[in-house]
This record gives C-alpha cells, structure tokens and sequence, in this order.
C-alpha cells in the first residue's frame, strides 16, 4: 500500500519501448532552454551574484551535455573495440563515426581501452586516441607507456589505480590529469576492471575514460563565484552593521518627544523616525537632527547623501559635525549651507547632499531656513497644509560656488512643521511623482488637531509605512505648543 504522502500521485509506471528516444528528446528540449537562460543572462563582472548564477548554468549545461551523451550510446549500444594489432584503413570509417559527434561534445570525449595482461595486447578506441590527442591508427599506449603523459603529482595516483585493481582485483574508479602532445592539460575519469581467468588471475584489464576537464572547469567555476559571493555578502553585512552602529551613534540620542528650547508656551515638541526601504536597505547617509544653540535657538536639520556603506556613513556624520558646530558658532542658515558646500566639495570621498537648515526662535517664533536640493519643510495651520516657498540652493558637492538663499515665516501656536527627505514621498514609480506629497499634505486635518509632535509623527508612519519605497526616508515634526 502506497504511503499516504504520495496517495495523490499516480503509481510510477515502467519505461515503455522508445523510453530512451523520449528522455533524450527531454534531455534536449531541457538543455536548450538552459542554454537559452544563460544567453540571456546579462552578467556584470563587479557583480559575484550574476557570475555565480552564469556558472550555475554553464554546469547544468554541461551536466545535460553529459546525460545525453550517455543516453545516446544507450541507445546505439557499444560500439565493438578494434582487434590489437588492427590498424584502420584510410577508406574504413573509425568507430563511432555515423555518430557525427559535434567539436567539443561528450560523444567525442569518451574512450575504451583494454590491456591483455597475458599477450601485452592493447586495444584502444579511435576516441580515446582523440582524448590523448595522438594520430588516428597511432599504436596505442601500454599501461607502462601512459604515466609518461600523466601530472608527476598524479603519477602515483593512476600507479596506485592499476596496480590495486591488478593484484587486488579492485575496480579503478578516479581522476588524474594529462599533458597532451598538443600542450592541452586535460583532466581524465577512468572507470575499469580486471578481467580474470578461469583460474581466478587477472588476465586483462578494460578501462572508460572520460574526459571531464569542461565539467571540472564548470564546477570549478560554481564554487569560485560561490565562494566570491560568500565574502562580497559577509563583507556587505559587516559594513551594514558597521554602518548602523556609527549611523545610530551619530542621530540624536532621543527616540521619543523632546521639547527644545526651555519648556515654556513657546516651546517645539519634536519627534523623529526613520523608515526602512521596500527590501531592507540602508543607505547610512540619512539623518535628522534637533538641538538647543548656546543663544537659545534651536535647530533643525535633515539631510541625505548620496551613495550607502560605511564611507557614505562616515561622510554625514562629518557633515552633521560639521553644520552643529558652525550653527553653534551662530552662522545664519543661508551662509551655513555655503560652508557646507565647500567641505564636501573638498572631500576625499567626493559625494553629493541635500539638507534642509533650520533655525527657529523662541521669543519671535521665527523660522529661519535654508535648503540645499532637499523638500521644502511641510507647514500645517489650522487643518491646511503647504510646501513653504523653497529658497534657491543646489545640492551641496555638485558646484564649488554654489550660492544659498534664506528665507524666513513666522509660525503660530499649534503650527506642525513637517521635515522629511524625498524618500518618504517619492513611491516605486518616477521621481517627478508629487502623489505621495499630495498624500502627505491630506493628513493636515488629523496634524492640526494631533495633541503632540509624536502622534503627528505616528499618523505620517501609518500612512506611509506600507508604501513601497525603493530608498529608505526620514521625518521629522516640530510642532509650536499652543
């Protein structure tokens, strides 16, 4: 009784007539649409995931190759050796001949030998002599003659092979490797066994040798790219972890509200977030930041820089350095963003940026802003919203005299500001998209009522957690206490 796994499959049926002719029509059908996935593969020589994929298939093609060779001679049946001592006439066809097999193909690279112990008769076909590239009807090689093409380190192998098989009557089941005439380092398969007497003595030796030297090399090739893909993603988690920890020592250190400057009427309620991408990404060059200035100011800043890594995470932080410590020196948004410009124009690692700077002042509730290629900051009142006229900045690092214009809007009790880089909005599709904006300017209703900047935050995070982003974002609100 068949087990209950496999009750919904019909009983395996037994190979009908013309069982051969039909697997090796499957064999080609398969390996042609194999090969047909490797001609189309586009393989990008810095990428050890498309050459790992491209070694794959060139393997399986090979494998294939191999099967219908083998399925092919099962059908045909063997071919009879030459008599020792038979030497081919120029009008006698070698054997295997009506087969045609194609330059190259595993038809070709298949041999028989047999060595009379007894006689000191050799018997070798026309493709094993194709094998060692010696003459057609050339005499073959006796089994003291064929170490003299074989590797010296796998001499001793082959001797070992022989020699167990003819005194120990064990069958011959290994590799070496051969140096043709020609200067081609092949690798052979040789498969044999004794052949005894009718006294129980080894009287003779057959042997099948295959070359294999392509399948090898295909192999070969698997594991490389493996292995190469193996370090490229281990490498890649190492900078991604790496990349985190300098990324989340550089963000502000709260995750929850904060109130800056002083806890008066005039205060900012802040909140934060970070939003991964649609496959998990990390860029590293994305930031938002908020800080009391020594005048009592307080500053908002969000940025994002081009490029992912640890390189990319090294270049904010000096860039979030840089723009607090000049902001603290009391430089004015407008001129801050020149300065900036002209550090990362000076790089080392030359990258590009966009940044949004913002100053607000508690005592006249006066924004002071300036932005270098980045979304002009959201501004919510009283259940409207809209983009604040965005002053003239290009991104820092793409000119060395870039200029930067400063603007400045007074905000009122219970005003939302809402700062947030291009990825928040920017779905799957062209950058040129302004749904995700018009998205996100719909929720000023439920932001104008929202009793804090973190409920604010958490409104814009339900919105736009599901969408699809093909770049991690950030956002952050400063809301005016009422």
């Amino acid at each position: 009784m068949p087990s209950h796994l496999f009750a919904d499959r019909p009983a395996p049926q037994p190979p009908g007539r013309g069982s051969v002719d039909e697997l090796i029509s499957q064999t080609r059908r398969l390996r042609g649409d194999v090969d047909a996935v490797r001609r189309d593969a586009v393989v990008d020589e810095e990428d050890p995931q498309g050459r790992w994929q491209r070694a794959l298939c060139d393997l399986a093609v090979h494998q294939l190759d191999d099967l219908g060779s083998h399925l092919g001679q099962l059908k045909e049946g063997l071919p009879a050796l030459p008599e020792p001592g038979d030497v081919l006439g120029p009008e006698e066809p070698a054997p295997y001949e009506d087969l045609a097999p194609r330059p190259g193909s595993l038809l070709s690279r298949v041999g028989s030998a047999e060595w009379n112990l007894l006689t000191d008769e050799v018997g070798w076909s026309e493709e094993l002599h194709q094998i060692f590239g010696l003459p057609a009807g050339s005499d073959p090689m006796t089994l003291d003659e064929l170490p003299s093409l074989v590797f010296a380190e796998d001499q001793g192998l082959l001797t070992e092979m022989v020699t167990d098989c003819l005194v120990d009557g064990k069958p011959i089941d290994g590799e070496f490797r051969i140096v043709r005439a020609d200067g081609r380092v092949r690798t052979l398969h040789m498969m044999g066994e004794p052949v005894l007497d009718a006294d129980g003595c080894t009287a003779s030796m057959w042997a099948v040798l295959r070359d294999v030297s392509e399948l090898r090399r295909s192999q070969r090739a698997v594991r490389e790219s493996r292995d190469t893909l193996a370090r490229r993603q281990h490498v890649d988690r190492t900078e991604r972890r790496v990349a985190r920890e300098m990324h989340e020592a550089v963000l502000p250190p709260w995750r929850g509200p904060l109130s800056l400057p002083g806890h008066g009427p005039e205060a900012l309620g802040l909140a934060g977030h970070h939003l991964p991408s649609a496959d998990g990404g990390f860029s590293g060059g994305q930031w938002f930041d908020a800080l009391e200035l020594p005048d009592g100011r307080a500053l908002l800043s969000m940025g994002d820089l081009t490029g992912h890594g640890v390189g990319t995470t090294s270049a904010m932080a000096m860039l979030l350095g840089a723009l607090r410590a000049l902001a603290g020196a009391g430089i004015r948004p407008g001129p801050l963003m020149v300065q900036l410009n002209g550090l990362l124009d000076s790089s080392a690692q030359p990258a590009l940026g966009s940044t949004v700077c913002c100053h607000y002042d508690p005592e006249t509730r006066l924004l002071s802003w300036a932005q270098a290629g980045h979304p002009a900051p959201l501004l919510f009142r009283r259940g409207t919203g809209r983009a604040l006229p965005q002053p003239d900045g290009v991104l820092l690092g793409a000119t060395a005299g870039g200029a930067y214009e400063q603007a400045e809007i007074g905000l009122l009790p219970g005003d939302v500001l809402v700062l947030h880089t291009d990825g928040l909005t920017r779905g799957p599709g062209a950058g040129h998209d302004s749904s995700g904006r018009e998205r996100l300017l719909a929720l000023a209703p439920a932001l104008s009522v929202a009793r804090s900047a973190q409920e604010c935050t958490r409104l814009i995070v339900e919105e736009f957690g599901e969408v699809e982003r093909q770049d991690d974002a950030c956002v952050m609100v400063a809301r005016v206490s009422r």
